[in-house]
């Protein structure tokens, strides 16, 4: 079985999330969101209360609140939730982990974890979201990745020294309190400038933990990439690939 995502110790995957603690406002104004097929597909028929967790600013939250969901949505840090909960005020807003979350048992029909999995002790949230889970409650995961098939955003990618590219036989690790782990994918495209790409680049985990040299390299790197040798103009609309890569279990 191929594992996807980085390969950390705890010490280091808390770390460098510890980089997402603040700066939630910046978060939320760079970041993609999902579209809608991907909410829609993780949902289970007759779902009505879900979990959102590592929701972040509520990127994904707004998706399950559109599907007429009661929504819980945990993260560590306050920052991101009080933008969450100024985006997303019918979400309940609780400070928490995938790890411990401090909910009660059996609460939920479905939890999604967007773009945060990767952060999680998989095992051990395995073990707490089927705990809070109903029986036969689903296990969402989500991730927007790159798609570096294209060729300029492969080298970008490298530049930006982004981790979210995709890997053909990725499959993530979930515990076995979960079955039936299956994959879906949507093509889509972000319509972004240049001065958005350097926005993005701004709000990644090796950016936000490297020193000032380093930042300033990379962003070097990328205006001579986007300006010089592409030859995009400040301010032109483009169109950045993407996949979005969902995969679901069954408690099983």
């Amino acid at each position: 079985m191929v594992r996807g995502g980085p390969k950390l110790d705890h010490g280091r995957r808390q770390e460098l999330g510890r980089s997402f603690q603040d700066g939630g406002e910046h978060y939320q104004r760079v970041r993609p969101g999902y579209p809608a097929e991907s909410a829609h597909w993780l949902v289970p028929p007759g779902a009505h209360h879900a979990l959102d967790v590592g929701a972040g600013t509520g990127k994904f939250t707004e998706l399950l609140l559109a599907q007429g969901l009661s929504v819980t949505a945990i993260d560590p840090s306050a920052d991101m939730l009080g933008q969450l909960e100024a985006r997303c005020p019918a979400a309940t807003a609780v400070m928490g982990t995938a790890e411990e979350s401090g909910l009660p048992e059996a609460a939920f029909d479905v939890a999604t974890v967007a773009q945060a999995w990767h952060w999680c002790d998989a095992l051990r949230a395995s073990t707490e979201l089927a705990r809070v889970l109903r029986p036969q409650g689903a296990l969402g995961l989500v991730w927007n990745q790159l798609d570096t098939s294209v060729p300029w955003v492969h080298r970008l990618s490298r530049i930006m020294h982004a981790g979210d590219v995709y890997k053909p036989g990725f499959r993530p690790l979930v515990g076995p309190e979960f079955e039936g782990l299956e994959s879906h994918v949507m093509h889509w495209q972000d319509t972004v400038t240049s001065h958005d790409l350097m926005e993005l680049t701004k709000s990644r985990s090796y950016y936000l933990r490297a020193s000032e040299t380093t930042r300033a390299k990379v962003l070097a790197n990328l205006n001579w990439y986007l300006h010089e040798h592409l030859g995009h103009a400040p301010g032109e609309k483009l169109q950045l690939p993407y996949l979005t890569l969902a995969w679901r279990a069954v408690k099983a």
